[in-house]
């Protein structure tokens, strides 16, 4: 570290200190948007004062300021002193971002990431000890399928189902174009979820067909609560390991194979290839690791977090090449987007 680091920070540490702060920093605005502050600027189309947002989220007035100047501190709000009292506004940022009204909206995202990953990171230096999900975090039952706990009750589940329609909401467009995938006549979305990813393909692809895949009851949750842009995606219900997967020209593996140790991900590999025609094919999407390992940083928290709430991890894209080597694609290109997500296009 100390090569990265200027003498300034020898002398006092400044950058440690803010990382040791990050989570707190995370904390500002996850609560804000837990307490619709960031709608409530966005819908009132002018400045505030931290009396009258108190006011009208039901907080304390001091508890609100604190959090309105942090929140400026940060750069997300701005504020202006009039006649001795502030006034609080929104950014550009947290109104694209931020509101859960935008269509850019990553709140849902941010909801998962509060109430389900933020308490699961106590359980890190048991992890890393255990190397695998440690026996805290899951009943037994869950450990034989991790999914089990990601999907424990119906509000994990939505909240969970939320997390993946904000990904594709920032990343979507950026993935399904990393590649030019309008030869691929039928398309299927395996492990689909609310359909978000799908769209985006569509989207792009409109003479393209479109099939989401995903188990039964995420089917039916995603139809019930998560509108569908387009009627053209279709959904069908079925478990990629154990049943008969419907057949397709492409198929799209998205933030799926970093779930699952390499045993299983070569399983569900090997039935995909052969399933496959000439010039048939597999996207995955994945954050991919530098060769050395050495980053991105993203990749890297990403990894971690695998660790304690499933049983794969990130990978390089050597690793993934290697594994779809092995499942028998032969022809396999890499798109880093320089986004969170990536890309590897492999054919038959």
């Amino acid at each position: 570290m100390a090569e990265h680091l200027s003498q300034s920070e020898l002398d006092y540490p400044f950058k440690l200190l803010e990382y040791f702060n990050g989570f707190r920093v995370s904390k500002v605005i996850f609560s804000a948007c837990e307490l619709g502050v960031f709608d409530l600027l966005l819908k009132a189309q002018e400045p505030m004062t931290a009396q009258r947002i108190a006011g009208e989220v039901g907080a304390s007035v001091d508890g609100m300021e604190r959090l309105l100047d942090a929140l400026v501190g940060i750069e997300i709000l701005e504020v202006e002193t009039k006649e001795g009292t502030a006034y609080y506004s929104s950014t550009d940022v947290s109104n694209l971002y931020l509101a859960k009204s935008s269509t850019k909206s990553v709140h849902s995202m941010i909801m998962y990431q509060s109430q389900t990953i933020y308490p699961l990171w106590n359980n890190l230096v048991d992890a890393v000890r255990e190397g695998k999900k440690p026996k805290s975090a899951d009943s037994d039952q869950q450990k034989e399928d991790s999914f089990l706990g990601i999907y424990s009750s119906e509000q994990e589940m939505l909240k969970f189902m939320g997390l993946m329609d904000s990904s594709w909401v920032l990343d979507g467009h950026d993935v399904v174009t990393a590649f030019n995938l309008s030869g691929f006549e039928s398309i299927v979305d395996l492990g689909g979820c609310t359909g978000a990813l799908a769209q985006e393909v569509k989207k792009a692809y409109p003479s393209s067909s479109i099939t989401v895949y995903d188990l039964p009851h995420v089917v039916e949750m995603s139809q019930k609560h998560f509108p569908q842009e387009s009627d053209e995606v279709a959904f069908v219900s079925g478990d990629f390991f154990d049943d008969d997967l419907p057949t397709a020209d492409l198929y799209v593996l998205a933030r799926i194979i970093h779930d699952w140790n390499e045993e299983k991900c070569l399983t569900l590999l090997k039935k995909i290839h052969d399933l496959c025609k000439a010039g048939g094919g597999v996207l995955l999407v994945e954050a991919l690791l530098f060769e050395n390992r050495r980053g991105p940083i993203m990749a890297q928290i990403f990894s971690l977090n695998m660790l304690m709430q499933t049983d794969g991890r990130e990978r390089s894209a050597t690793e993934y090449t290697r594994m779809l080597n092995k499942a028998g694609f032969q022809h396999v290109q890499v798109c880093r987007t320089g986004k969170s997500y990536d890309a590897i296009l492999a054919t038959r």
